[in-house]
């Protein structure tokens, strides 16, 4: 484990080490980021003493579960969170923890690839113990939460999802529908159209015009979010 005050990003620290030979399941956590992100180059708000902010290396044998893995490591993190947390903690394709309808956190995959063959894997999880006051719409835990009982609790669960192969599971799938914040909902990107949730290749199935498409790119965003 590697432990900084400040930083600009884990993601990136994670991705020299990585290029250097760390080993999958190094660790690098942050007290601060100045520069973190999020999906599509968002900036990600990570105040000191706020939140969680780490990046877990990974050297993934299956490349074909990396097109899941940020969903699968949402899935793990969900219930270990659920103990921190006001009420239930809910997902959101592709990568976003809920408490309600306001953001919890978020995970982001960065992958190095030789080829066709992944070399390593950077996964990012941004958690907000106390939502920034300059988000609106973002969610904390409660009040007095041990940040150190919180990284005790989520590090090994994403740890265990950088160990599954292959796609979705039903019981992932299952699991993931259980704690969906839009299934059932209208939504107005990436498609017009209601959620129907998701499948195993990590697709967002959205019915549209009576039909369901299953769509693999972009954000989702919910009708009355907007």
């Amino acid at each position: 484990m590697i432990v900084y005050d400040e930083i600009g990003s884990t993601l990136d620290v994670a991705h020299a080490l990585a290029a250097d030979g760390a080993p999958s399941g190094t660790l690098i956590i942050a007290d601060a980021q100045t520069a973190g992100r999020g999906r599509m180059g968002r900036a990600w708000t990570s105040e000191r003493g706020a939140g969680i902010w780490l990046t877990i290396v990974a050297r993934p044998s299956d490349a074909e579960a990396l097109d899941v893995l940020s969903l699968r490591v949402g899935i793990e993190l969900a219930p270990a969170l659920d103990a921190f947390a006001h009420d239930t903690v809910r997902l959101k394709w592709p990568n976003d923890l809920y408490v309600g309808d306001r953001k919890l956190g978020g995970i982001l995959v960065e992958a190095r690839w030789r080829d066709a063959v992944p070399e390593w894997v950077a996964i990012g999880v941004g958690i907000n113990v106390r939502p920034p006051a300059s988000e609106m719409r973002a969610a904390g835990l409660r009040s007095g939460v041990d940040r150190l009982a919180v990284l005790d609790a989520i590090v090994p669960k994403v740890v265990t999802a950088t160990t599954r192969t292959a796609m979705l599971s039903d019981a992932e799938i299952r699991t993931f529908a259980a704690r969906d914040v839009a299934i059932g909902r209208a939504c107005t990107e990436p498609a017009v159209g209601v959620v129907q949730g998701i499948d195993a290749r990590g697709s967002l199935l959205i019915e549209v015009a009576s039909r369901t498409v299953a769509v693999r790119t972009g954000s989702l965003v919910i009708k009355e979010e907007r």
